[in-house]
C-alpha cells in the first residue's frame, strides 16, 4: 500500500475543532511537547535499533524525529540500557536536536526507571511486569488479604518513581498490555478490557496518592475490539474519579502492509472520532518512519491536523467526462506541497459542485473537453482540459495561495 511522506508539523500549530468534542483532560509534558485535549493529537513511534548502540541509536531517533515523530520511544530492558540513554541525549544534542525521549520499562523495573529517568523526559511502565508475581500452580482464587499485600509490594516498589519524575517535573505512561496483565488481574477480571482498566487503575491511583498528575494512560491489544472496549471504559472509570488523564492510542502488534495499517486506522481512528485520544503510535512490523505517515493520514482524514493537501476526488462513473485518475495525479504532482489547502477533482456536474462545497478549490468536467475551476462554490472560468491545470495554478497563484515547491 502506498504511503504519503508528511512534513514534520510543530506541535503547537493550531488544529480545527472536530465534529465530536475531545475528552476534557490534563496536560501532560513531555519536554516541550504538550498532550492533552487543549492541544494537537501528538505523533509518536518506537525505534528498533539495540539502545546498547549508540550512533544506531541516535540515527534510528534522527529518523524518526525528522520524519514527523515529535517523541520517539526507546527501549531500556536493562541496566546498562538505562545507562546507554545518557550518551545518546547528549549525542542527539551535539549533532542534532533535542528530541523529546521516552524509556520503555519492563520487567522488575524499578532500579532501571529510577536511573533512566535522569535522562529521557518520560518513562513508559507496564503494571503487568513492573512488579513480579510468581504464578502459583492450581490457584483458584486471590484472596483480598493477598491483594493487599501485593497492593503494598506495588506502593513500596513504585513510590520512589513517582517521587523522581515529581521531583524532575518529568512525565509517565502507565502502559497497559492485554498480553502482559498481571496473574491476579486475570483470575479476579479474565483476560478481558476490565482487567486492564484496573490494572492501570492501581498505579494511577498511588501516583495520585502522591499529587503526582502528569501521566499518560494507555490500554493496548492487537485486536482493535478489545482496544476499543479498555478505552472507552477506561474513559468512563478515570473520568467518574476525577483522574482525567491524557490517553496514548494504539493497535499493538497490528502487522505489517495494507492489512496492519487498516487494523490501526480502525482502532485508532474510531476512538478519535469518539473524541477520546490525545497521541497515538500506529505500530507497524515494518521500518518505523513508515508508521509516522500512516498517523498523520489517520488525523488528516477525521481533521484533527492538517500535514497534507486534502484532495476530495469522486470514485468516478459512466457520467465522467475525463480520464479521472490520471488528472488527480496530475492535479495532485502540482500541488502537492500547498499544506493547508482542500482541492477537489470531479468527474461530472451531477454531484461535483455539492460534494466539493467544502474545499478551497475544485475541478470540475461539465463539458466535454472543458474544465470548470471553481473556488469554493463559485465557478470562476471554463478552460480546455489540456489547460486545466495550468489555469488552476493560476488561479491559486492569483489569490495568492499559491508557493514554490521546495
Amino acid at each position: 500500500m502506498q504511503t504519503l511522506d508528511c512534513p514534520p508539523v510543530s506541535p503547537q500549530q493550531p488544529y480545527p475543532e472536530p465534529v465530536y468534542p475531545r475528552r476534557p483532560t490534563r496536560t501532560v509534558a513531555v519536554a516541550d511537547v504538550l498532550i492533552g485535549s487543549q492541544h494537537p493529537v501528538v505523533v509518536q513511534s518506537m525505534i528498533n535499533e539495540d539502545t546498547l548502540d549508540i550512533e544506531a541509536a541516535v540515527a534510528g531517533i534522527r529518523r524518526l524525529h525528522e520524519a514527523g515523530s515529535e517523541i520517539v520511544r526507546v527501549t531500556t530492558p536493562s541496566m546498562a540500557h538505562a545507562k546507554a540513554m545518557e550518551a545518546i541525549r547528549d549525542r542527539l544534542i551535539q549533532t542534532y536536536k533535542p528530541v523529546p525521549l521516552v524509556a520503555d520499562v519492563h520487567h522488575n523495573g524499578v532500579k532501571i526507571a529510577l536511573e533512566v529517568s535522569k535522562y529521557v523526559d518520560k518513562v513508559r511502565i507496564n503494571p503487568g511486569l513492573f512488579v513480579f508475581e510468581k504464578p502459583q500452580p492450581g490457584r483458584t482464587e486471590y484472596t483480598q488479604a493477598e491483594f493487599e499485600a501485593i497492593r503494598d509490594r506495588i506502593r513500596e516498589t513504585f513510590t520512589p518513581l513517582v517521587q523522581t519524575l515529581k521531583d524532575q517535573n518529568k512525565a509517565m505512561r502507565i502502559g497497559v498490555n492485554h498480553g502482559s496483565l498481571a496473574e491476579r488481574m486475570l483470575f479476579t477480571y479474565g483476560d478481558t478490557p476490565e482487567g486492564m482498566v484496573e490494572s492501570a487503575l492501581e498505579f494511577a491511583q498511588i501516583c495520585a496518592e502522591q499529587d503526582f498528575h502528569n501521566i499518560v494512560l494507555s490500554f493496548k491489544a492487537s485486536r482493535p475490539q478489545v482496544m476499543l472496549a479498555a478505552y472507552r471504559l477506561a474513559a468512563q472509570r478515570f473520568d467518574a474519579l476525577g483522574l482525567n488523564y491524557p490517553f496514548h492510542l494504539g493497535v499493538t502488534e497490528a502487522g505489517d502492509g495494507e492489512y496492519g495499517r487498516i487494523k490501526s486506522a480502525v482502532g485508532i481512528g474510531t476512538l478519535l472520532a469518539e473524541g477520546i485520544g490525545d497521541t497515538i503510535r500506529v505500530s507497524l512490523t515494518e521500518a518505523p518512519e513508515k508508521e509516522i505517515p500512516v498517523a498523520y493520514s489517520i488525523l488528516q482524514a477525521l481533521n484533527l491536523r492538517k500535514t497534507m493537501v486534502e484532495y476530495v476526488a469522486c470514485p468516478s462513473c459512466g457520467r465522467t467526462l475525463f480520464n479521472l485518475e490520471e488528472v488527480l495525479h496530475k492535479v495532485r504532482a502540482a500541488t502537492q506541497h500547498l499544506v493547508g489547502l482542500d482541492i477537489a477533482v470531479m468527474g461530472c456536474i451531477v454531484n461535483g459542485p455539492g460534494e466539493m462545497a467544502d474545499a478551497d478549490y475544485g475541478y470540475v468536467g461539465k463539458n466535454p473537453g472543458f474544465i470548470s475551476l471553481y473556488r469554493g462554490k463559485e465557478e470562476v472560468k471554463k478552460v480546455p482540459e489540456a489547460d486545466g491545470v495550468k489555469e488552476l495554478i493560476e488561479l491559486i497563484k492569483a489569490d495568492g495561495r499559491w508557493v514554490d515547491p521546495a
